[in-house]
């Protein structure tokens, strides 16, 4: 009998073709919106709720509080639940309408925080009712449960699915879970594979991918694990995310189409290679705004 997290990972990693085009190098995207909450932020989710149970942090009556830009709190909804555990979610109240109405469809409590302070201000209110006690804060932007999670799955999947043959990784930054425990581990395999981190332009505004202020700065980031940094615009993370659901059937979000744009930006440099990006979520979450 298979349970639902027992579908977490081992999500599709498909050619794209149209986009790219160049001779020799190879651009595969892992479709992580394929995982049941519908994006990559259910493989960290799983380690982190999973993780505070198993050492005793979260305890029974405990209640979890956490700020998010909207993916990581629909997995945390959906897997807080599965655990009998209730949460309150945390984020700016420029989200879309659909993450909203999907967490509280998942059961979680929904505050909004004012969207000119940012998640910066989600992660203040969080951290104020954290003081007052009853809450437990899992911090995605400190806690190794959310690396790790990458470290034994996705990782794992992209070396085994490229056949060892993968060149460089490309992914958003965010919280920087994702790319810190892919790093670690396909650093292990072969030390020559290249990190390739996104993050926005200043000014640039891109749901998914930070540039953060030194003092919010993730504490899991670890600077020496990402090769190089592209920065991109949010013109072209926009452009890049209708280009791949008109020419190549990914319907994504914005920050998947920051990460491809800038992977096409890395093969202009290369003659070979195999390049593997990541394609956090589904653009279905972006509906009611104007991305599409």
């Amino acid at each position: 009998m298979a349970y639902l997290l027992d579908f977490i990972g081992n999500t599709p990693l498909v050619e794209l073709k149209n986009i790219n085009a160049k001779p020799g190098v190879q651009l595969l995207a892992k479709l992580e919106g394929n995982n049941p909450g519908g994006s990559v932020k259910d493989r960290a989710a799983y380690g982190m709720i999973k993780g505070a149970l198993d050492c005793g942090k979260l305890k029974p009556g405990m209640k979890l509080i956490e700020a998010t830009s909207g993916n990581t709190g629909i997995a945390l909804a959906m897997i807080a639940r599965l655990f009998g555990v209730d949460i309150e979610l945390v984020m700016p109240a420029n989200a879309t309408l659909e993450r909203v109405k999907t967490m509280e469809a998942f059961g979680a409590t929904v505050t909004l925080t004012p969207a000119e302070g940012s998640m910066e201000a989600a992660i203040d209110y969080v951290n104020n009712k954290f003081a007052e006690g009853g809450y437990l804060v899992l911090n995605q932007f400190a806690n190794p449960d959310n690396y790790m999670a990458h470290y034994h799955s996705t990782g794992p999947e992209i070396w085994r699915d490229t056949a060892g043959n993968i060149t460089h990784f490309v992914s958003s930054m965010g919280t920087t879970g994702t790319i810190m425990g892919v790093s670690r581990y396909l650093k292990e395999q072969n030390e020559a594979v290249q990190i390739v981190g996104t993050q926005p332009v200043e000014g640039s505004q891109i749901p998914g991918i930070r540039r953060w202020p030194q003092e919010y700065l993730p504490k899991i980031f670890e600077r020496e694990r990402v090769d190089t940094i592209i920065d991109v615009s949010q013109a072209d993370a926009t452009a890049m995310t209708r280009r791949l659901a008109r020419e190549e059937g990914v319907f994504a979000g914005m920050s998947s189409g920051g990460a491809v744009f800038a992977a096409t930006k890395l093969i202009e440099t290369l003659e070979e290679g195999v390049v593997v990006c990541i394609i956090c979520d589904r653009g279905d979450r972006y509906l009611s705004s104007d991305l599409f």
